[in-house]
């Protein structure tokens, strides 16, 4: 009766585990948006609401705030006198509070070179304060503007992080000139008295120049004002701009803490804002604190881990609470790229980091649909691994600034980009998803000990079927960028670096397919040859944007291009592993000894 009892438990125990585990995984994802935004009882976040355009588009503060920070420190928040600061109460210390914000440790380097320049001894130290670096300001400025010239392919280390360094001092800079003069007296407010004062138009032009965004509205695009911009055309006898009396009352407050001055203000400068980009800058704001991209890191993560477990204990039990943590990643990537589509007006694809989030995207949605077909928790593996890695690769490419930045003139076409490039890019996340199969396959057929010939087969059946649907969408969408290229720039294939790419990613593929038709590779060579697409797939990706060359190159990373090459050498040791036969790894018993004589 009891073995009966215990039965039906682990019954329902089975049914109910994976929504549970689903629902804990949800709850976490999240999370981040019930934060209160509150800093010493000033609501800070809501401030962060506030619209102003930076880089051609319209973006809240928030996004100011983060791409700033990340750019500088390469973080969104940091620790600072026993406390943790936030991007926005970071940048309201910059724009009114420059004496707080030069204290705090915001530029990190590591170059030993760059250390000794500016006479510090390399330690484990790795985060200096603008206070700290300013005495140097001026060596770092002329060393940077005689490595600027030097193509960045070719700069030494030196030169690199020398550049690197005052491009983030000046991005700082331009911040702190942005609402008013940094130190100066009364802040805006006194600017605001002074605007007819003699002098007065130098400063203006200093805020007009350096000012990083533009907070105040108008009816077009074109129409927002800098507060240099407004000063200076109230210097010339136009209206003073009724925005910039609350939004030096919002400084003077946050400058002396007030917490009721500041909160008040801050419902006024609201109040001026243009209801339906109010409604954007919220809408954008939920979106940078729910972080689903991240947040969809830890969850394939965790499903690998449930996964990982199951393989040891309980597998048909831990195995179904993996795939609906999967499938709760799955929602979270699918919630955020929608919400980017709706916040752009965009499709999914427009630069190099919505291309990884998208590449991922596609290879869990796949691997999630094996899964559903096999039950074998391979999908599983492969899914949530293709997830993590392409969410790391996007992790790493944010930390160039906005993720939604204006598109290229020559991108701009929503058809197009709803068609070539989302297609393509389809084609890329099944080439990835078969070589993550393939790899998944080799490392089983050599690591367990008695692998289930079955679920052998099982794997290379994935591969082959994601292969086949990796070709045709490699296919059309190299055909749709050629006609896009025919509208673009008169004709239809010019041999560019990308669309060399694009063609080898098909014909290998479609090499691959005829290989196995026609007999001349088995399983482990059909594998091997999966992993390889790994390499081409990743060059035409990434590789070619970063040769200088072509009307698709956008910029060369140093980053970016030993992370190839690792990446690329990962991959081979990977095909020479699947290449090499078991009994190298898996030696039987030997030959028999003779018998002993007897006695």
């Amino acid at each position: 009766m009891k073995r009966i009892d215990d039965t039906s438990k682990n019954t329902k125990l089975a049914r109910y585990l994976p929504w549970l585990a689903a629902g804990v995984a949800l709850i976490g994802a999240v999370s981040g948006l019930f934060g209160s935004g509150q800093v010493r009882n000033m609501d800070v976040q809501r401030f962060a609401q506030l619209p102003v355009l930076e880089g051609g588009r319209v973006k809240p503060l928030d996004s100011i705030a983060r791409n700033s920070l990340l750019v500088i420190r390469s973080q969104q928040s940091f620790r600072y006198n026993d406390r943790t600061v936030n991007a926005d109460e970071w940048l309201l210390d910059v724009l009114f509070r420059p004496e707080v914000a030069d204290d705090q440790p915001l530029f990190v380097i590591n170059d030993p070179d760059v250390l000794g320049l500016i006479g510090i001894k390399q330690s484990a130290e790795r985060y200096f304060s603008f206070k700290t670096l300013v005495p140097h300001v001026d060596e770092i400025q002329k060393q940077s503007e005689a490595a600027h010239p030097i193509d960045a392919k070719q700069r030494t280390r030196y030169q690199s992080a020398i550049v690197n360094l005052f491009e983030r001092l000046y991005l700082y800079h331009r911040l702190k000139h942005t609402m008013q003069i940094a130190g100066s007296e009364g802040g805006l407010a006194q600017e605001i008295k002074d605007v007819a004062a003699p002098g007065a138009d130098e400063r203006q032009n200093a805020l007009r120049e350096l000012g990083l965004f533009r907070a105040l509205p108008g009816v077009k695009v074109s129409d927002w004002r800098s507060v240099g911009e407004a000063l200076r055309d109230a210097r010339a006898g136009q209206p003073l701009d009724k925005g910039l009396a609350p939004m030096a009352r919002v400084g003077d407050a946050w400058a002396k803490q007030d917490a009721p001055a500041f909160n008040a203000a801050v419902a006024e400068v609201l109040a001026m804002a243009r209801p339906e980009e109010l409604r954007a800058a919220k809408s954008e704001l939920s979106f940078n604190l729910a972080q689903p991209f991240y947040s969809g890191m830890v969850v394939y993560v965790l499903a690998l881990l449930i996964l990982f477990v199951s393989w040891a204990y309980k597998p048909a039990l831990l195995q179904p609470v993996a795939f609906a943590v999967l499938l709760v990643g799955v929602f979270i990537h699918t919630a955020g790229l929608t919400s980017r589509v709706i916040l752009q007006g965009r499709p999914p694809v427009t630069n190099l980091y919505s291309s990884a989030v998208f590449v991922g995207w596609g290879a869990v949605v796949l691997g999630a649909i094996l899964e559903w077909m096999y039950r074998k928790g391979f999908g599983t593996a492969v899914a949530a691994a293709s997830g993590f890695a392409s969410l790391i690769i996007a992790h790493h490419l944010a930390a160039d600034g906005d993720t939604m930045e204006m598109m290229r003139a020559v991108l701009d076409s929503n058809f197009w980009l709803a068609t070539h490039v989302v297609t393509i890019t389809i084609g890329y996340s099944g080439t990835f998803l078969a070589g993550a199969i393939a790899i998944g396959w080799t490392i089983r057929k050599h690591v367990v000990k008695d692998p289930d010939p079955a679920a052998g087969k099982a794997l290379v059946s994935m591969a082959y079927g994601i292969i086949c649907f990796a070709v045709l969408f490699s296919f059309v969408g190299t055909v749709l960028g050629g006609i896009w290229a025919d509208q673009s720039w008169g004709r239809f294939w010019g041999w560019d670096p990308k669309e060399n790419g694009a063609l080898l990613i098909v014909l290998w593929n479609a090499i691959i397919l005829h290989a196995r038709w026609g007999g001349y590779a088995r399983d482990r060579g059909i594998m091997a040859m999966a992993i390889f697409g790994n390499i081409i797939t990743s060059l035409s990706w990434f590789g070619v944007n970063m040769l200088g060359v072509g009307l698709h190159s956008y910029g060369f990373m140093d980053k970016a291009f030993w992370a190839l090459v690792a990446f690329g050498s990962t991959q081979l040791l990977l095909i020479a592993f699947a290449l090499l036969p078991r009994r190298f790894w898996h030696r039987g018993p030997g030959p028999i000894a003779p018998h002993a004589p007897a006695a």
